[in-house]
């Protein structure tokens, strides 16, 4: 029987901004999150990218679109509902 597969620092490094955005397979998560309990440089990289994200995500929030660009948006969202492709 083998060992299962574990990802390495660069394995993880590259699949984080997905792994935040839990846009990973359930498989994928799994391995990411073995190896940041595992691994205390990726998992600071982990914090550290997640409060960065954490505050633009806060700054956005507070951000008011003018009006005219949330009716152009609105009206492109329609159209693409009414011809999808």
């Amino acid at each position: 029987m083998t060992a299962p597969h574990l990802f390495t620092c660069e394995e993880v490094f590259r699949r984080l901004d997905d792994y935040l955005d839990r846009e990973l397979s359930a498989a994928e998560m799994e391995l990411v999150a073995a190896h940041l309990d595992t691994c205390a440089v990726c998992a600071q990289e982990y914090r550290f990218e997640g409060r960065v994200l954490e505050m633009i995500r806060d700054k956005l929030g507070k951000i008011q679109a003018p009006d005219r660009l949330l009716q152009r948006v609105r009206q492109l969202l329609d159209e693409e509902r009414r011809n999808p492709g």
